[in-house]
């Protein structure tokens, strides 16, 4: 389309008009400052939030750390979008875009992706569900059908966990059908410890509860004294005795190779044996010999 000399004299006059420019500078202050208004609005916003958590945190009826980090999160996360989105309309009617229309067209295109993406709503609903049932935080040491380790990140749509060996594992969470959580309750501790059975079993058994009674004071991890359960049993060359201790959560493999340590010096300091593979060799000559004798 080319240009004549009537369009470029319009053009010209638009340019030199002074109510244009004190337009165009009016348009681009609003536009600046709702941006700057609306960034200190989630500011704010998001300081409030982890203050209301943070003052939950000392009431009563306080919930776990790790579901309240997410839940603060996940909210700080949702007023950014929500007030950028208002403020990306405000800046739309400020430039004088029937916002209308968009909005109409935004239902609709959002209907058919609803319909056409029932994975992804579905994911999305259970992640909230995961959230606010408090089925696991992150932080959380958990098993989601064959993939284990800890809770990096839960999202509205998928939860990272991050494996004992490093690797990441990104899971839907419409797909997150059993969960099984170590870090709710305390955990257990089992080690077992086998004894000759030329010693002295009773002696042996009490100088391991001396040794129980002391590992608390040595170790934050225990919640209480171990218990020693007596004979649980009979190897090819020991007697094998069991030791349970309550530990925090997910402590126990920590606990259970501290317990072991502990047990194996102080054994050796009480003289008691801990059995060893033993092979007992027979010669035939020296038996037939014997046989004559």
């Amino acid at each position: 389309m080319k240009l004549t000399d009537k369009d470029i004299e319009n053009v010209t006059e638009k340019l030199v008009d002074q109510d244009t420019w004190i337009y165009l500078g009016t348009v681009t202050l609003k536009i600046v400052a709702i941006f700057i208004i609306s960034g200190l609005i989630v500011r704010i916003a998001k300081l409030a939030i982890k203050n209301i958590f943070k003052v939950r945190s000392l009431s009563p009826l306080r919930t776990s750390e790790r579901r309240d980090t997410t839940l603060a999160k996940l909210l700080q996360n949702i007023v950014t979008y929500v007030i950028y989105f208002i403020a990306f309309i405000m800046m739309l009617s400020t430039l004088n875009i029937n916002i209308g229309p968009i909005l109409a067209g935004a239902g609709v295109v959002g209907l058919a992706v609803g319909f056409g993406a029932q994975n992804l709503v579905k994911d999305i609903i259970t992640g909230f569900f995961i959230i606010f049932e408090d089925q696991f935080s992150v932080g959380d040491y958990v098993r989601i059908g064959q993939f284990e380790g800890d809770v990096e990140e839960i999202g509205l749509r998928t939860t990272k966990i991050k494996g004992l060996t490093g690797e990441r594992h990104i899971i839907p969470n419409g797909s997150i059908a059993d969960v099984t959580n170590f870090s709710i309750h305390n955990s257990k501790a089992i080690v077992d410890v086998g004894i000759a059975y030329e010693e002295d079993i009773d002696r042996a058994e009490q100088v391991i509860r001396e040794l129980l009674e002391t590992l608390p004071e040595k170790y934050e991890e225990i919640i209480s004294p171990p218990q020693l359960l007596g004979v649980q049993n009979f190897g090819p060359s020991e007697v094998v005795l069991r030791i349970v201790a309550e530990t925090q959560p997910m402590k126990h493999f920590l606990v259970s190779r501290a317990i072991r340590k502990e047990v194996k010096h102080w054994l050796d300091l009480q003289g008691i044996e801990i059995p060893f593979p033993r092979l007992v060799m027979y010669s035939r000559a020296e038996q037939a010999l014997d046989k004559q004798v």
